[in-house]
């Protein structure tokens, strides 16, 4: 995504989270509870990273992980302007994230699913970060949720465990 599509997405998302919040109570569906660590990969601009931050509290962890710099910056801003210190920007390189294995309780991809090249690179990379016991939280708008189940399953990297009307709950496979 170009520089000046990325600040148009994020001035757009500016005005969408003003007129209709809807995040806050989104997020409260996702299962994250104060203490755990999250992962927000393909954070973009960091809206949901700073809700995610908000409810693992003091004691809990966020990573917003995003490819494209200018995301990493507003991250960045976020962070400084609200005094949150439980998030880790990180810029990764392709779908390398950078983060240990076993790290997260929670891996979030929103939104961004269907702008994956190599959907099975993604997953393992998701898989890798996620401790046995956490899960996956994923939506994909963009396409037939049909679709994005076939592409998780095909991947042999997570099962779907759990169905919203936005967004699917995933666990790692064993085997992985």
């Amino acid at each position: 995504m170009s520089d000046f599509s990325f600040r148009g997405m994020e001035f757009l998302f500016r005005i969408i989270d003003f007129v209709y919040p809807y995040i806050v109570k989104r997020v409260q569906n996702f299962g994250i509870q104060p203490g755990m660590t999250v992962v927000d990969y393909g954070c973009g601009p960091g809206r949901y990273t700073t809700r995610f931050a908000n409810l693992v509290g003091d004691n809990g962890r966020v990573f917003a992980v995003d490819i494209h710099e200018l995301a990493i910056e507003g991250v960045k801003k976020r962070i400084q302007k609200q005094g949150l210190k439980t998030i880790t920007p990180i810029l990764a390189k392709a779908y390398d994230s950078g983060i240990p294995d076993g790290t997260a309780d929670i891996v979030c991809a929103i939104d961004v699913f269907f702008k994956i090249t190599d959907p099975s690179a993604f997953l393992k990379e998701l898989r890798r970060i996620t401790q046995p016991e956490g899960f996956l939280v994923i939506d994909n708008p963009h396409e037939s949720r049909k679709e994005t189940k076939r592409k998780i399953a095909a991947s042999g990297y997570w099962e779907v465990t759990e169905e919203s009307k936005d967004h699917l709950k995933c666990k790692p496979v064993s085997a992985a």
